[in-house]
């Protein structure tokens, strides 16, 4: 075996001149032979030397690099488990929080219910008394019923030929005296204009061209409700006029004398 002694030995041979292949192969094949054999043996003891002791260093850190695998692995299993603990407390929490925000949403939306309806309610409260005198007066109403569609049949069935005063003269001493005498409920200071038509008939009725004082709408509600057809005396044709532009859409003919 070739060691570091023998190496030293061999030095002062490698040193010399002659101590090559070539010089060798001049004396004798089998002397080069052994001289480049003792030297390719002096190199590899030299390189030995040198990797041996980074072989053993490999071999050890492929021991330590096996046990570090070994617990990586470890360590990753447990990070696998871990990690999917994770994932279902994360599912959960996202669920949580979902569900958090729907219930932030309809706690919202039922504040929101909540303000319109309080709202409502204190409206609706200021309505109490009204309501309530309303209720009374439609009571009331009812009752006064039966009186107050006596005058106003009355008015259209014979007030149509005469003035305003004398429509007054019958409503307010004849007849009403005569209702009260017969104890019929009515209502005092009944207005039958308010009564027979609204006021958004009344405004139309104005467009068309019939004056807007009450003797000309009452002109008006016994043409347009009573049962027998009007004879209307128009010396100013105001009342032509408004019938002729009230009835355009019926196709109204119109014979002039």
């Amino acid at each position: 075996l070739i060691n570091e002694e023998t190496v030293e030995l061999l030095q002062p041979y490698f040193n010399m001149e002659d101590y090559t292949l070539e010089h060798g192969k001049k004396v004798c094949g089998n002397v080069a032979g052994l001289l480049s054999w003792t030297q390719a043996m002096a190199i590899f003891y030299g390189v030995n030397r040198d990797v041996l002791p980074l072989k053993a260093n490999l071999a050890k850190q492929e021991g330590h690099l096996k046990i570090a695998d070994a617990e990586l692995a470890k360590a990753q299993e447990a990070l696998d488990e871990k990690q999917a603990e994770l994932d279902k407390v994360q599912a959960k929490f996202d669920a949580a929080m979902k569900e958090k925000m729907d219930l932030l949403n309809d706690a919202e939306t039922c504040r929101r219910k909540m303000q319109a309806a309080s709202a409502l309610i204190d409206g609706l409260s200021g309505e109490k008394v009204r309501w309530t005198q309303q209720s009374k007066e439609f009571k009331s109403q009812i009752s006064r019923l039966v009186g107050d569609v006596l005058l106003c049949t009355g008015f259209l069935s014979y007030c149509g030929p005469f003035n305003q005063n004398f429509r007054k003269l019958l409503l307010k001493d004849l007849w009403e005296a005569e209702i009260r005498a017969h104890k019929i409920p009515f209502s005092e200071n009944l207005n039958l204009i308010s009564m027979l038509v609204d006021p958004p008939t009344i405004s139309e009725w104005n467009l068309q061209g019939l004056p807007g004082d009450d003797f000309s709408i009452q002109n008006g509600i016994i043409v347009s409700k009573a049962t027998r057809y009007p004879l209307l005396v128009d010396p100013q044709t105001q009342g032509k006029s408004w019938i002729k532009k009230k009835e355009q859409d019926n196709e109204l003919q119109v014979n002039s004398v």
